[in-house]
């Protein structure tokens, strides 16, 4: 009941195309309805008269079945359009807020989740929830109004046949119930398995240069076989369910026309009911079976929907574990005094420090560099700048500012990331370059590219600006979209920059070009450089040496080397 409390709150926006669907509804059925009595009443009525009088009344009976069958058809358009179009509507709503709400939450979520698992809720589930949402309460108000008009004429008619089947649809009842359970579990258990199949492919697809590389196209199809083949084990359930629940409804409605036939001859016998009247129950019976199969149909679809929306929901209630307080407040006229006071982090999931308090102070428009093993938290103390992840102690602070005090749209705005894995969007350079600021002029996006040294790659390009980089910006090199990355925060223009290893992964040409610009890109900022090669950062103000998950060493770049200790060591390994 929870849940569909949830889904109904959907319904709000679209209340009036709601509504005057079901009032359509309404309309195809009851005409549905009348038209047996029209015929029993005439059969009984005008039928049996002079044929001069029926042929006088041929032609108003006619206009009149005409008029009702003309609205029939004009409320089904409406259902069959506009009803479709509010499910579409709510399905759009829900994708937008899932995708607003997939925004929000923080890297600790896609550090835990596959993106295939998230597609798959962001497009299968949603398709069978607007389903449901239309078709659900439409096809439910429709079968109530059929079967309770139905059982009002079949009572009207001879309430003794009626008795009989009030029985039997009473087990058809409760044999649904019974079966309504174990359809909800195969497909909540379809929806995961969908969701792998999704996954692998994503992956596979996402690495296929990799996979192609190491001729590992055997394997990969390994996997995603048996992934799929997952997927059809629990179709085979679903679908066993399914046919066990359709196969049991559908012997119920023939027990229903035996019994109309069986007893209904028995009451014949007896003199206690006509024969023209049991021709007439029989069509009650079609008009009643009609809208039961509509519900076992229902049955099916509700399960779908509702289990996709039950994965929906279980996204939709988890909070972001970054979010602005309540007392958030914008930072401006930034300095860029950068001060981590006694830090310590460990991830939420993993009481294992990963950070143990860590201090240091950059002053504004100064830089430092971050020296050490991989995994010994160089790049983690960056990631709590911008709060990608929140310090478990101490704090960090700009121009004495506690960055959890600041909304995180105004911190995050104040700091620009080059990254040593650049990712480019699927679209122009020009596109990506301003992604640093969405509603640049082409002349400043000309500007951040002449100062990243990239403006006369672009211009030698068939299409210049235009040029379109292929998914990952797979139609450059390494360099090239390094030095567009580089453009984009000279364009974003923050008084804080953290480069992550941004040469590290390029050719001596490349790492001398970029160092080029990442030194123009420095210039009157507050920079936390990480670097494996010691070349780029003899120069920093300050050389941080993070190892055992604390700053180990600190000084200048001929302080540490007199020290003869850890940075020493990796100086004297790479020179």
């Amino acid at each position: 009941m929870q849940i569909l409390k949830k889904f109904i709150k959907y319904y709000t926006p679209y209340k009036t195309v709601f509504f005057l669907d079901l009032i359509c509804a309404a309309i195809i059925s009851l005409i549905d309805l009348i038209y047996p009595q029209i015929l029993r009443t005439l059969t009984n009525g005008l039928f049996t008269k002079e044929s001069n009088l029926i042929l006088t009344y041929l032609l108003p009976i006619a206009i009149g079945l005409f008029v009702m069958y003309l609205i029939q058809s004009f409320c089904k358009y409406y259902v069959s359009y506009q009803g479709h179009m509010m499910g579409a509507n709510m399905e759009r709503d829900m994708r937008q807020q899932l995708f607003d709400h997939y925004e929000k939450l923080s890297f600790s979520y896609y550090d835990q989740n596959n993106s295939g698992q998230m597609m798959s809720k962001l497009v299968s589930d949603l398709f069978d929830i607007a389903e449901f949402a239309h078709h659900g309460p439409e096809n439910l108000f429709i079968s109530l109004i059929k079967i309770i008009g139905s059982f009002f004429f079949l009572f009207f008619i001879n309430w003794k046949l009626a008795i009989p089947l009030v029985i039997l649809v009473l087990c058809m009842f409760f044999f649904s119930l019974s079966q309504n359970k174990r359809m909800q579990e195969t497909f909540m258990e379809n929806r995961k398995k969908i969701g792998d199949v999704n996954a692998s492919l994503q992956d596979t697809l996402a690495g296929i240069r990799v996979v192609q590389s190491f001729a590992n196209e055997k394997v990969e199809q390994k996997k995603f076989r048996k992934h799929n083949h997952n997927f059809l084990l629990s179709k085979d359930a679903n679908y066993k369910c399914m046919g066990n629940f359709m196969g049991w409804n559908l012997f119920f409605q023939g027990m229903m026309y035996l019994v109309t036939l069986v007893f209904g001859g028995y009451l014949i016998a007896k003199g206690q009911m006509q024969a023209v009247d049991l021709a007439m129950y029989s069509l009650y019976i079609g008009i009643f079976i009609s809208p039961v199969q509509i519900l076992v149909e229902l049955t099916e679809m509700m399960q779908k929907g509702l289990s996709g929306f039950k994965r929906f929901v279980s996204v939709m209630e988890i909070q972001p574990e970054i979010e602005d307080s309540p007392d958030a407040k914008p930072l401006h006229h930034v300095k860029g005094l950068v001060s981590y006071e006694d830090v310590s982090f460990h991830y939420s999931d993993d009481d294992t420090p990963v950070l143990s308090h860590v201090s240091f102070q950059i002053p504004a428009g100064k830089s430092i560099a971050l020296v050490g093993p991989s995994g010994s938290g160089k790049t983690t103390i960056c990631s709590l700048l911008p709060r990608f992840y929140d310090v478990t102690g101490g704090r960090i602070t700009i121009d004495g500012e506690d960055v959890r005090n600041l909304t995180l749209n105004n911190l995050r705005n104040q700091i620009g990331i080059v990254q040593q894995d650049v990712y480019l969007f699927c679209g122009t350079i020009r596109e990506n370059i301003a992604y640093g600021k969405p509603d640049a002029s082409m002349e400043e996006i000309i500007e951040a590219a002449k100062k990243a040294n990239i403006h006369e790659f672009i211009q030698e390009l068939p299409d210049g600006y235009d040029t379109f980089v292929g998914e990952r910006g797979t139609r450059l090199s390494g360099g090239q979209k390094q030095r567009i990355s580089i453009a984009r925060v000279f364009l974003k223009n923050p008084p804080i920059l953290i480069l992550d290893e941004a040469t590290s992964a390029l050719d001596n040409e490349s790492e001398r070009w970029i160092q080029q610009s990442l030194e123009e890109l420095s210039k009157n900022r507050t920079t936390i450089t990480i670097a494996h090669r010691l070349s780029t950062i003899k120069n920093a103000d300050e050389i941080l040496v993070v190892a055992d998950n604390t700053i180990s060493e600190r000084g200048t770049h001929e302080e540490l080397l007199a020290k003869n200790g850890i940075y020493a060591h990796y100086y004297e390994m790479q020179f």
